[in-house]
């Protein structure tokens, strides 16, 4: 799928989070991580991504039903790093979705799709 194929799919917008802490220059001890947009000077706005729910599941945990949601994020490749473990957060609704694959476009290389889950976790 080339980037103008991509274009009119893209209608989310997302910042991509990572959970960093601070060091307090005075006391030289550690804060208390929190999570942080992670953006580089050349994009000022959030990324154009398209987010798409592919699996939903149930299930109890420690006594109390959960509901997962797997879901499928399609931006435009970045030349920043997104990895497991950060997370998308749609600027529109508030939603989070936890990071838990990083799939290049195995042929262009002009998308990435990141494999997220929501509603278990911070997501």
């Amino acid at each position: 799928m080339g980037p103008t194929e991509l274009a009119p799919r893209l209608r989310h917008r997302i910042d991509i989070e990572a959970l960093q802490s601070s060091i307090d220059s005075e006391t030289n001890e550690q804060g208390a991580p929190e999570w942080l947009t992670v953006r580089g000077s050349e994009e000022p706005d959030p990324f154009p991504a398209a987010i798409e729910a592919i699996a939903g599941r149930d299930f109890l945990a420690a006594s109390a039903d959960q509901a997962g949601v797997t879901t499928r994020i399609t931006m435009r490749r970045w030349d920043g790093v997104i990895a497991v473990g950060m997370r998308a957060r749609d600027v529109t609704t508030g939603l989070v979705y936890d990071i838990k694959a990083v799939l290049p476009d195995p042929t262009l290389r002009h998308h990435v799709r990141l494999m997220c889950e929501t509603g278990v976790n911070d997501g």
